[in-house]
Formats: C-alpha cells, sequence, structure tokens
C-alpha cells in the first residue's frame, strides 16, 4: 500500500474535499505570507536590537573600565605587593558600573587580586584572551601604544558574561573585567516574547483578514455554482447579477451569455422535436385511413389467393405481407409519439406474471418453442396490454434472431419481479450491445428490407420503464439474455408539469415481434 493510499484510509473523501477547498487554500496561503513576513521582520529586529543591546552594554563597561583603571593606576606603587594588587582591583571596581576585575602581575606569578575572589580568578580568563592581551603590537605612527584593550563574550557557569583585558604598561600589571549581562540577556527574551506574540497576533490576523477576502471572492462563485446547478437541472432562465467590472463580473456576464445561447439552442431543438413529433403523429393519422380499407382488400385476395392465377398469387401474397408490415409499423408509430408526447398512460391492476406470460405464448401459437418456469402466485400491480407488448417482443425476437428453445424464467425479489427471456443462438455482439433499444437501429444495415421496423425493443422498453422498471441485454453462457426487472407496484402517475416520455434518445433496434 501505498503512502497515499494510507492518507486515503485515514482520511475521508469529504475530509479531503474540505481541506482542498478554496477557502482553505485561501486562508493557508495568507497564513503562510503572513507568517513568513512576521518571522522575517521579527528575527531581523531582534538581531539588530540585540546587537545593539550587547553594544552598548559592552562598550559602556569597557570603557568605564578603561577610564577608571587609568585613575587608579597611578596610585599603584613600585613593586607592588599582591595586596596592593588586591586594592587596585576593588578601587578599578567600585567605579560605579556593577563590574569585576581580576588583577595579575608577572612579579607575583602566584597571586591574582579580585575585587571578588569568590566568584573571578585568572582561572576564568579565556586563554585567547589572556594571551592576545600579553601580547604587545608594534608601535607606528598610526599605533602608538603597544598594549589595548581587548574583549570577549563568555558564558561562565551557564550566564553571559563580557570580559575584557588590557596590561596597563610593558612591565605593569595586567587587568581583566567581568562585566555581566543577565540584564541585557532578559531584556532580548522579553523582546523575543513579545515579538512572538507579535507574529502569533499576525497570523491570527492574516487567518481572520483571509476569511473575510475568501468570503469576498467565494460568494460570487458560490453563486456562479448554484446557478450552474440550476442550468444542469433544466432551469434555462437561470441568469447571474451582475456587480462591478472585476474579473468576477465578466465570468458571470460570460456565464449569462452561456445561458442564454444555450436558452435559445434548447428552444430551438425543442420546437424541431415538436414539430417532428407532430409530423410522425400526423402521418400516423393520416395512414391509417388508407391503411384501413387496404387491410380490408387484403384481407379479401388472401382468402382468394389459391383461387387466382398461379402468375398473380405470389404477387398477391407479397402485398398482403407489405400491407400488414406497414400497418404494423403505423401502430408503433403511433405509439412511440404517445411514449415521447407524455400521454401513454397506465391501466394497471393485480395480476399473476405466470398467466400473462402463457396468455402471450398461447396467443402467438408458442408452445413448443418456448420452455416457461414461472411458478404461479408473484403478483404485480402492471398494465396487462403493455406488458403483454413487452413479453411478445423479448420473446419473438428470441425465437426469430436466437432461435428455440426459448428459455423463460421468472422470479421474484423483495420488491420485484424479475423476467429472464434466454434464446439458444449465438447471442449479440459486443458491438451492438449498447445499440440494442436504439429506435430504428438493425444490427445488419444490409437488411434494410427485413421483418420488423426496428421498434419493437424501444417501445418495450418504453412499457417497462412507465411501470417503473427496465430491460437489459447481455450476452450468457448460451445465447442472448434479456431480463426485464419490474416493481411490484408502479410509480405514481408524473404530474402536469414533468409528463413521463419514453427512453431519452429512443429505444428499438431490429428484433421486432410487434
Amino acid at each position: 500500500m501505498t503512502d497515499h493510499q494510507q492518507t486515503a484510509l485515514r482520511f475521508p473523501a469529504g475530509e479531503w474535499r474540505k481541506l482542498r477547498s478554496l477557502r482553505v487554500r485561501l486562508i493557508a496561503v495568507f497564513a503562510a505570507v503572513a507568517l513568513l513576513a512576521a518571522v522575517s521582520a521579527s528575527g531581523i529586529a531582534y538581531w539588530l536590537n540585540r546587537d545593539a543591546v550587547l553594544k552598548r552594554a559592552q562598550d559602556t563597561a569597557l570603557n568605564d573600565f578603561r577610564v577608571s583603571l587609568s585613575r587608579n593606576v597611578s596610585d599603584l606603587p613600585l613593586n607592588a605587593s599582591c595586596p596592593d594588587l588586591a586594592a587596585l582591583a576593588s578601587n578599578v571596581a567600585s567605579s560605579g558600573l556593577t563590574y569585576d576585575v581580576v588583577v595579575v602581575d608577572s612579579a607575583h606569578p602566584e597571586c591574582s587580586a579580585s575585587s571578588d575572589p569568590t566568584h573571578f580568578t585568572l582561572a576564568d580568563v579565556p586563554q585567547a584572551l589572556r594571551t592576545t592581551v600579553a601580547k604587545p603590537r608594534e608601535v607606528t605612527e598610526s599605533n602608538p601604544y603597544p598594549y589595548h584593550l581587548y574583549w570577549q563574550r563568555q558564558n561562565l557557569e551557564g550566564h553571559p558574561f563580557v570580559i575584557g583585558g588590557t596590561k596597563v604598561v610593558p612591565n605593569g600589571p595586567t587587568a581583566f573585567m567581568f562585566k555581566s549581562l543577565e540584564n541585557e540577556r532578559a531584556d532580548l527574551n522579553t523582546l523575543g516574547w513579545s515579538l512572538a506574540i507579535a507574529t502569533l497576533l499576525a497570523l491570527i490576523g492574516s487567518a481572520l483578514l483571509a476569511q473575510a477576502a475568501s468570503a469576498t471572492v467565494l460568494r460570487p462563485v458560490k453563486r456562479l455554482g448554484e446557478a450552474a446547478r440550476r442550468l444542469g437541472q433544466g432551469h434555462l432562465d437561470t441568469r447571474l447579477e451582475v456587480e462591478g467590472s472585476d474579473e468576477l463580473a465578466d465570468l458571470a456576464r460570460t456565464f449569462n451569455r452561456a445561458a442564454e445561447s444555450l436558452h435559445e439552442q434548447v428552444e430551438e431543438l425543442s420546437a424541431r422535436e415538436a414539430q417532428s413529433r407532430r409530423f410522425v403523429a400526423d402521418m400516423s393519422h393520416e395512414l391509417r385511413t388508407p391503411l384501413t380499407a387496404m387491410t380490408a382488400v387484403t384481407d379479401i385476395l388472401e382468402d382468394e389467393a389459391e383461387s387466382l392465377d398461379p402468375m398473380i398469387e405470389p404477387a398477391v401474397r407479397i402485398v398482403v405481407s407489405e400491407t400488414r408490415r406497414l400497418s404494423d409499423l403505423v401502430e408503433n408509430l403511433m405509439e412511440v409519439t404517445r411514449f415521447d408526447a407524455g400521454t401513454a398512460k397506465l391501466v394497471a391492476d393485480e395480476m399473476d406474471i405466470s398467466d400473462l406470460i402463457m396468455s402471450c405464448i398461447d396467443g402467438r401459437a408458442w408452445y413448443d418453442a418456448v420452455e416457461l418456469d414461472a411458478p404461479r402466485g408473484i403478483l404485480a400491480v402492471v398494465d396487462p396490454r403493455r406488458l403483454d407488448v413487452v413479453f411478445a417482443n423479448l420473446i419473438g425476437n428470441a425465437l426469430k434472431h436466437g432461435g428455440s428453445p426459448v428459455r423463460v424464467k421468472v422470479r421474484q425479489t423483495e420488491d420485484s419481479v424479475v423476467v429472464e427471456v434466454s434464446d439458444s443462438g449465438l447471442g449479440i455482439p459486443e458491438d451492438v450491445l449498447p445499440h440494442v433499444f436504439d429506435r430504428f437501429y438493425k444490427a445488419d444495415r444490409g437488411r434494410a428490407r427485413s421483418e420488423g421496423s426496428g421498434l419493437g425493443l424501444s417501445i418495450a422498453m418504453a412499457n417497462a420503464q412507465i411501470h417503473g422498471g427496465t430491460i437489459t441485454a447481455a450476452n450468457g453462457e448460451v445465447g442472448a439474455v434479456f431480463t426485464l426487472t419490474l416493481p411490484l407496484t408502479p410509480p405514481p402517475p408524473p404530474s402536469a408539469d414533468g409528463a413521463q416520455n419514453g427512453p431519452a434518445g429512443g429505444a428499438a433496434q431490429d428484433k421486432d415481434a410487434t
């Protein structure tokens, strides 16, 4: 398992969406920028103040040490003893500033005179500082003195000190100063805490500012999202109120123009579709009158076919067959227009599914070609006429294109009834399966004169959908399998403003038994 997969397990998808929202990203960017700016400013301010505070403290102490040492060293006698050196250390340390002094003399190597012997001795002076202080520099015009005052910052037992030292005269004593920087460190710690609090306040302020800014930016984006959802739900009159002249206003204007264009195109397509439906309906109605007369004539011709001239009989039978085919096509077109117009209604009653299937098989004399596995007692509220059309199409197509025996199996689930119709043919090609319910679709484009209008399965699907069910097509172990699923109780009829239509884009193919 990858790290990404592990993270996905720890965080649900909803949490990831929240973390990746634009509002959260805006707040994070504002906070990151504010934090970077505040930390940079605080760090620069801290180091500048630190150097200034420490430099001022050490310069003041070193200057005072130099002045006090110069003033008191003149009172030191020649060949001064260790007590004299101790007196010098005390006198220099009592100048007014708080620091301690250690005085040593090469004439008394055993003596380390200190103003506070309990805390500071020569051993506390860094070796590097002692070596530098004792080393004379060449006397030149720019450097008139061989010895100078040197200093070094050092921690002694965890406390900060600045330690300065100088040799008084070539043969005189050497004095070292110990100035505590504890007060300065306390001041710097206070400054650090103050800057940290200021940084935290800046971070909180930036988060609040980002929240306000994101609300200002995301409000129109949210309105745009809601408008897009309404537009996707079919409310084509949805428009956005345009305010200002910024990029978001341009986006709102673009959305309004796109919605207006979409509205016009949908209205145009709807008008064309309505015209097509009216044309099909009118044409079907107009064809029914001459077809009625033609059917009556063909019925007579069929009855008299055997007594006709043998040369004429085949033509008569072709006329009879094609007239009936045309009549079936007109009836199918009429049924399709009813579904498209939303005028198809259910006349439902509680029926035994097994009885309906047996009635369909008996009425079409399919006894020997169909194997029925339908236990009695499976009741559902259905329209028997429409369900007969569904069964006739499914079983008839299986017989016509798959071959017998055709197996029909009925079973009941918790809230639905399932009817499976399977044949013994070669099955449906994979490239045809997605289109078996398309209107006028024929798997063999070369069979333009084949029986069937290509509307049978479309009408079957529409009849299943008006019951609240559906039909699926697949290939089984042997042959094709069509599965009809119907709820035990159909859905309530649609409201006046939401009339029920047939399957989107139509649904049919060349296998037509109606």
